[in-house]
């Protein structure tokens, strides 16, 4: 089982970027989608437990022990992958598993070669972000848990919506900085209502400079909100200093939506003609 360290991971995302080619994390939550991904040229492949409930038709949602999922996860998806780094969400404010240095070994172990801190505090909203820093389980989590990846010398993305959390998680040593700029919009449980491109362009450079003000070299990726379909990145690289894509509704959701809808027509209108 190839594992990838974290010097060959910057080390393939700095040729690709050299050569003017986007970064694209794929968010796969089966072998299926996994195996698609990585034959499309998908660079790395991520793995949320909350991608399980998109895959049963519902929006996406965290459902039960979510690192106990994740970590189950990954036998499924490094069974028909090898040829791409395999991250793994964590979430970093699980009361049963306060031992953050334990629990980065158990990604480890069970194959990832990078981890993201999902699901994240950050996307949650002050209220529950301070009912959760009250007692111990708060963001700073997962700042912990980020730094200790460094520590440890694990390739990390972190999730940030707001600037002062992408400054923390720069300076804490994150590889990459993902501007979460809100849920997925499009498809059949997509959010539709609010943001524009531009709205969300617009928090992505406030996230991106913060990060930058920190520390210069950092990868800057984007997700969700208004970026759902790949015109939608070429905006963003336009117009801003991201040199990816972290996708997961706009990977494992929405295509495959279209995709059985479309076959599922094409089948249905055949008529059965008999001489």
């Amino acid at each position: 089982m190839k594992m990838f360290e974290r010097s060959e991971i910057l080390a393939a995302i700095s040729e690709q970027t050299s050569k003017g080619n986007p970064i694209l994390a794929a968010g796969s939550s089966c072998g299926l989608v996994a195996k698609c991904a990585a034959l499309g040229g998908a660079d790395m492949l991520v793995v949320y437990s909350t991608g399980l409930s998109r895959l049963m038709g519902l929006p996406t949602s965290r459902i039960g022990d979510s690192n106990a999922r994740t970590i189950e996860m990954a036998a499924e998806i490094r069974n028909v992958v090898s040829t791409v780094p395999v991250v793994g969400g964590i979430e970093a404010w699980d009361p049963i598993r306060l031992d953050l240095d334990r629990l980065l070994d158990q990604f480890w172990a069970a194959g990832y070669s990078g981890v993201i801190n999902y699901p994240t505090i950050s996307t949650m909203g002050d209220r529950w972000r301070d009912r959760r820093g009250r007692v111990g389980l708060g963001f700073d989590r997962e700042v912990e848990m980020i730094a200790l990846a460094r520590k440890k010398n694990i390739f990390s993305l972190a999730y940030v919506a707001s600037a002062d959390d992408a400054a923390a998680m720069t300076d804490a040593g994150a590889d990459c900085i993902v501007a979460h700029v809100g849920a997925t919009r499009g498809g059949l449980a997509g959010h539709e209502e609010g943001q524009a491109i531009q709205e969300a362009i617009l928090k992505i450079n406030r996230i991106n400079d913060a990060a930058r003000a920190v520390r210069p070299d950092v990868i800057l990726l984007a997700h969700g909100g208004a970026i759902a379909e790949p015109a939608d990145t070429a905006e963003v690289y336009r117009s801003t200093d991201c040199v990816g894509f972290v996708g997961a509704s706009s990977i494992e959701r929405i295509p495959i939506e279209r995709a059985v809808q479309t076959v599922a027509k094409a089948f249905k209108a055949v008529p059965i003609i008999r001489s």
